[in-house]
């Protein structure tokens, strides 16, 4: 489903990925972990065509984002649903009005269909009943939940997750990924999720990559990625800050 042939960007002097080659099969949960700034979010954005490369390329479903204009692109990105971090909601808006935004242009849905809609995957999500409620009003657990609803409504083939159990507890952050989990199978999507969470990456990825320096470090399941005896991937999926001496 997702192609990534070395991919290299770089803003300025600064190289931000240098060489990224990796593969998602259609149905597969892929988690991608690494340093905090390390480039995840800016691989996110091209995988959506949010950015452009420098060198390499990007296939969706075999076609190649790189050269299509912005007509094409928004096509390509139909197929796409994303959780922004911050679930990225409209403040302003209920839950109905924020997950139906997405729906607002199609003039073939009728009001009730439109409801109809966005109550099914309110209720996916495990927050029916909650249409009314604005933001300010939602736990943050709740607010991932409706920022889900709204990038699953129009059924895309591929759902990006960035950072979804940032700033949750284990609780509620066990809960997301039980969802994600959920979601994959009753939709069949295709997954990609960023996170520094090791819990979540061990829960909802069936192959972890980890990106370090610009490149695709380490690749393997869940257990091959834990169970690595690499002095970097162990320091990381461990939590092991390294010596100060070895920056000298």
């Amino acid at each position: 489903m997702i192609e990534v042939r070395d991919l290299k960007k770089s803003f300025g002097r600064h190289v931000v990925l240098d060489g990224v080659s990796f593969k998602v099969e259609t149905g597969e949960s892929v988690v991608i972990i690494g340093r905090s700034g390390g480039g995840k979010s800016i691989l996110l954005k091209h995988l959506i065509g949010l950015l452009m490369p420098d060198a390499g390329q990007v296939l969706v479903d075999g076609e190649d984002l790189c050269g299509l204009n912005e007509r094409q692109l928004l096509r390509v990105r139909g197929k796409f649903g994303m959780l922004f971090q911050g679930a990225a909601l409209f403040d302003s808006l209920n839950v109905f009005e924020n997950v139906a935004f997405a729906l607002r242009r199609r003039r073939d849905l009728s009001p009730e269909e439109l409801r109809r809609k966005v109550a099914e995957v309110l209720d996916m999500v495990e927050l029916s009943g909650t249409e009314e409620k604005k933001p300010s009003e939602l736990s943050g657990g709740m607010r991932k939940r409706v920022g889900l609803a709204r990038a699953i409504i129009y059924q895309p083939q591929i759902v990006l997750y960035d950072e979804p159990t940032t700033g949750l507890d284990p609780v509620v952050s066990d809960s997301i990924d039980r969802l994600i989990l959920r979601v994959r199978d009753a939709l069949k999507v295709t997954t990609v999720v960023v996170t520094h969470d090791m819990r979540s990456a061990r829960r909802v990825g069936q192959r972890i990559l980890m990106l370090h320096n610009g490149r695709i470090y380490a690749s393997g399941t869940p257990d091959e990625i834990f169970a690595s005896t690499d002095p970097v991937v162990h320091r990381f999926v461990n939590g092991i800050s390294v010596p100060r001496e070895h920056y000298f």
